[in-house]
This record gives C-alpha cells, structure tokens and sequence, in this order.
C-alpha cells in the first residue's frame, strides 16, 4: 500500500481520481499549505455493515442475491413420541 501527500484544492479538484486510488488500498494524505491535516484511508471489511458486505460479495459475483421471499418458515418436522427425550437422555449420559 503506497501513500500519497495530496494538497487540498488538488484533492477536491479531482476527488473521484484519489478515491480511485484509496478503492486500490492507498493512503492519501491531505496537506494543507504543505502540513499535513487529515488522511484517507481505505476502509476493512470489517467496519462495513453486514448489509454492505453482502453487497460487496454479490457485485463481486461470490454469492447470489438473496430471494424476496425470505419470510419462508419451514415446517416442523415430525418426530416419533418418545424419540427428542430419549436423544436427550442419551446425550446426558442417562
């Protein structure tokens, strides 16, 4: 990752061309009359919400996008009498 000193008028000149660099994962330092004042900065995965991330997958084509009908409930399935308790008693030790 590079890092790049970047006057304030040259970076609101050409904003796009320097988020461009900052979507590559380069640093840009804003300078301010020659000293520096701020820094732009890629932003992790991780800080992204989870609806941004799942979008970044889907434009990046790792997964599809989710169905409209995601209020499907599944049915419960059917179970003899007696089985959910003796599961449980054979996973207690019983």
């Amino acid at each position: 990752m590079s890092t790049q000193s970047v006057g304030i008028r040259e970076a609101k000149a050409h904003l796009s061309k320097y988020l461009q660099r900052i979507k590559l994962g380069h640093e840009i330092i804003l300078t301010d009359r020659g000293r520096p004042v701020g820094k732009l900065v890629p932003i992790s995965p991780e800080e992204l919400s989870l609806a941004n991330r799942l979008r970044q997958l889907e434009e990046k084509g790792l997964i599809d996008p989710a169905s409209s009908d995601l209020n499907v409930t599944p049915h419960p399935i059917t179970l003899p009498t007696d089985l959910a308790q003796r599961l449980l008693q054979e996973d207690r030790g019983a």
